[in-house]
């Protein structure tokens, strides 16, 4: 059977309550008893005290113990006229067993069919404890006497080395002992009625509170679980594709922050279905145009309006390399995109691969008038744990976006430097430049400046992307900026070994 987070957490909670509830009322009632045995024991104590200045009143009055020998009744109120004052008289069965009984004091099958039948007389509902009477005598009945040689006087024995013994004085000496058998200290039906009352207390009181947690339990568990089925409904809507799903963030806990969590992901999930739906659109759109101009040029050859000569074919041969360069770089694009390129790593020095790179494309560079600086700061002894291939394309993309953009007769100054650990390259070049609002979606895919930047060449607007991930695939990043010459200013940096 499959339980539902509600019932699973409502489980918890009463059981977290009830193991609470029953901890607290297991030990108030251990505490409870013990405090009240420590009651008991100190009352019989003094009880002891009282019974034994009795004796040496009795001693005294007497002048001896022959009195309190030969009159049993005598013996047994003595024992009892040390209780409260409510309570000074002997009960029933002890008065009847002190009639009846014969023999050594304290009798045992007389005392316990004697408070039976006191018991039962009084109509007491008590439960029956024959089994244990002997542990339940009570405290006058486990009293001796004993003369002052420690002879025995009263009692039984066979249980004179078992005694406690507290000596009795009168005119100054000690005259005998009273001797007090061990025993429990809850020994007195009312004292044991009133304990077991105390224990049904804390179990009704245990219960109740159990029932009280159950109570709050159950809306609790309902309202946390609510704010996970709100989570739960909002997480299906954004599977089946409802992007614009937020669920309400309404508290500061783990609850509100995966709130806020997930809308983020709502956000993320967003921008990127935008994204690749706006990448499918540019995608179109730029094979479209290359397409249409070759188709346009094909048919215009089949209806004989240009002649199928050396220049028709070589523009027509132009047009299928532009469309071979998209695709390449859309494919290029998609597997940096995926993490698939492949990288060969080792240490080398980065800016001897920029200046093979800056001489490969040195007659480009003429043809076009553009001036390109190098300014090397950085140590000889600099190495950089990268590709070369792909920091050559890397290299070679920012160097094509120069050659592209920027006016003939125009300027790339390039430096190289470290700070922070990290190399750092410039790649500033001249007019025309990128106005500051489109500088951030610079390396968005397909993006291009059209008012500033010309897109005769036939560039995609993918090679700054490339770029962006190429330099990320070698714990590194990239920036553009405003230059101080006019044009762009893109910023490279990677991290540097140590």
């Amino acid at each position: 059977m499959r339980l539902s987070l509600r019932l699973k957490l409502f489980i918890v909670l009463l059981l977290v309550a009830a193991a609470a509830v029953a901890g607290m009322a297991l030990f108030a009632q251990w505490s409870f008893e013990k405090g009240f045995v420590r009651l008991v024991e100190a009352r019989q104590h003094e009880q002891v005290e009282a019974v034994a200045e009795r004796l040496a009143e009795e001693y005294a009055e007497a002048g001896g113990w022959q009195r309190l020998r030969a009159d049993r009744a005598r013996w047994v109120a003595l024992l009892f006229s040390a209780r409260s004052a409510d309570d000074a008289r002997p009960p029933r069965w002890a008065r009847r067993l002190a009639e009846r009984a014969a023999g050594p004091w304290p009798p045992r099958r007389e005392l316990a069919r004697a408070r039976h039948e006191d018991r039962a007389s009084e109509h007491e509902d008590a439960p029956a404890r024959e089994a244990d009477e002997h542990r339940r005598v009570p405290l006058e009945l486990r009293m001796m006497l004993l003369g002052e040689a420690r002879e025995l006087l009263i009692g039984r024995r066979e249980q004179v080395s078992e005694l406690d013994l507290h000596p009795i004085a009168a005119g100054g000496r000690t005259v005998g002992y009273l001797g007090v058998l061990p025993g429990p200290a809850l020994n007195l039906l009312a004292e044991i009625r009133f304990l077991d009352e105390q224990k049904r207390a804390f179990m009704f009181i245990a219960a109740l509170a159990v029932l009280v947690a159950a109570a709050l339990a159950l809306p609790l568990a309902g309202a946390m679980t609510a704010r996970i089925r709100r989570l739960a409904r909002a997480a299906q809507a954004l599977a089946a594709g409802r992007f614009e799903t937020r669920v309400a963030v309404d508290s500061g806990d783990e609850l509100g922050r995966l709130a806020g969590d997930f809308n983020d992901l709502a956000a993320a999930l967003a921008r990127t279905e935008a994204a690749r739906r706006q990448w499918v659109v540019d995608i179109s759109h730029e094979l479209r145009t290359p397409l249409a101009v070759l188709r346009a040029e094909l048919e215009a050859l089949q209806d004989g309006v240009r002649t199928l000569d050396a220049r028709a074919v070589d523009a027509l041969h132009a047009d299928v390399l532009r469309l071979g360069r998209l695709v390449d770089d859309l494919y290029d694009l998609a597997r940096s995109d995926l993490g698939a390129l492949s990288y060969r790593k080792s240490d080398l020095d980065p800016v001897a691969v920029l200046a093979d790179d800056l001489d490969a494309l040195d007659g480009e560079f003429r043809e076009r008038g553009i001036r390109v600086e190098l300014v090397n700061e950085a140590p000889a002894a600099l190495r950089v744990h990268a590709d070369a291939d792909r920091l050559s394309q890397l290299f070679r993309n920012l160097l094509t976006n120069t050659l592209r953009y920027t006016d003939a007769g125009g300027v790339l100054r390039v430096r190289a430097h470290v700070a922070d650990a990290r190399l750092v390259l410039d790649f500033e070049d001249s007019a025309p430049g990128v106005p500051a609002q489109d500088l951030p979606r610079l390396f968005e895919r397909f993006h291009r400046v059209e008012r500033s930047r010309s897109r005769d060449s036939g560039g995609a607007g993918l090679g700054l992307a490339i770029c962006r991930n190429i330099a990320a695939a070698h714990g590194g990043s990239i920036e553009a900026r405003a230059s101080g010459l006019g044009g762009l200013w893109l910023r490279l940096t990677l991290p540097v070994q140590r």
